[in-house]
């Protein structure tokens, strides 16, 4: 019987986190063949080329694509999202694929969801259907209308999804896929990371112990674009009074990331912390157990609403980037202030870990993944059903 081959494009440190454990279950199932197709971020030095850290490098990567024009403002944003099309469309005429899984609302994704919608390609969506702010949110949606399989992550999402005309046949809530990686590492130990910040990253070599150190992630917000210098601003200032010893991991490469870098570049350089160290990507099996100890998450990811939730770890979110996304009791949202993010990291350290949740699966999603990649209709037509 012929393969049904799967391609699954990998261009940043999160969507590694998100399809590694699905990568392997395609692996070692006999009646598919992956596809795996690397570019933005994981192939740049500058956001860390996270492929160089990892023990997974055996992979066998069937094709590279460049498309980030750097400047990460405005305009060399939606450059890049052209590139990516037209890069894309060359993979899919050599691989030809027969499934293309799109993750979440990154904006490169939805170059990657037309290209194939538009060679008749079938579009499989992870983490659609979901509510955040920033730009994501209208990329997220767009790519739901582009896609012919959902695999939301909460029953909630799978609501929205259907409201969008989509059939109900072809919605499949299966949870996040981050959380089977969580399910399948050793949470509790923290030494490979310390061993890490000796070989990796910038700043001083911190001393972590369980619940005393703090995570940070701030990303920019591409709709406030001339405000992410100014935010993170408030970050900074609130990081140096807290004065707790902080594993910084920098922001993604979307637009308004010229800003952040800016305010970073200049505290590092200007004050040279000795209580910072800062890490330009971190793999899942390092940061995993990081975040899992730490004494809470601050900044705008994802991650401080999903994986924060599955591990119980406290987590303060800053401004509007997850605007309206679901979440736990263990997150509480503050503005871009220094004294309210100062006093909300302070309310989280004091509360201690939360009881894990599961809003966003429990850790199984991939198996259900690959089950219905295995054996869904391959048909690209579609049709609104109301």
């Amino acid at each position: 019987m012929k393969k049904r081959k799967i391609c699954i494009i990998l261009t940043t440190r999160g969507n590694y986190a998100k399809m590694k454990s699905v990568i392997q279950k395609i692996q070692t199932t006999k009646d598919l063949e992956l596809q795996l197709v690397l570019g933005g971020m994981v192939v740049l030095e500058k956001y860390g080329r996270i492929f160089d850290t990892l023990s997974d490098t055996h992979l066998v990567v069937n094709k590279n694509i460049n498309f980030v024009i750097e400047g990460e403002n405005l305009v060399t944003m939606a450059k890049s999202s052209g590139l990516a099309a037209t890069e894309f469309a060359t993979v899919c005429q050599d691989l030809k694929p027969d499934i293309v899984i799109i993750i979440a609302d990154r904006f490169e994704c939805l170059s990657f969801a037309m290209t194939a919608a538009y060679m008749n390609i079938v579009v499989a969506h992870v983490e659609g259907g979901e509510v955040s702010g920033s730009i994501d949110e209208s990329i997220r949606h767009a790519i739901t209308k582009l896609s012919h399989i959902h695999f939301p992550a909460s029953s909630e999402a799978a609501k929205r999804i259907e409201m969008m005309g989509e059939n109900s046949d072809h919605i499949h809530v299966v949870g996040g896929t981050s959380m089977d990686m969580l399910r399948g590492l050793d949470l509790d130990n923290l030494a490979p990371f310390s061993d890490l910040q000796r070989n990796f990253g910038m700043g001083a070599i911190q001393n972590l112990t369980k619940n005393g150190y703090l995570v940070l992630i701030q990303h920019p917000v591409t709709t406030e674009y001339e405000d992410n210098f100014k935010h993170i601003q408030e970050t900074i200032d609130a990081i140096k009074e807290l004065s707790m010893p902080v594993m910084w991991i920098m922001p993604n490469m979307d637009a308004g990331s010229d800003g952040i870098n800016k305010g970073i570049r200049q505290f590092r350089e200007g004050e040279n912390p000795k209580f910072v160290h800062f890490f330009k990507s971190l793999p899942i099996e390092y940061y995993a157990p990081l975040l899992n100890n730490a004494a809470c998450i601050l900044g705008n990811s994802s991650s401080g609403i999903r994986e924060s939730e599955y591990l119980g770890t406290p987590a303060v979110n800053i401004g509007t980037r997850q605007h309206g996304r679901e979440r736990g009791g263990n997150v509480i949202d503050v503005g871009y202030n220094r004294a309210e993010i100062v006093d909300t990291v302070k309310i989280q350290i004091e509360h201690g870990k939360y009881k894990s949740d599961y809003l966003y699966g429990d850790g199984h999603a991939s198996s259900k993944i690959v089950n219905i990649l295995q054996n869904c209709e391959l048909v690209s037509q579609k049709k609104i059903t109301y």
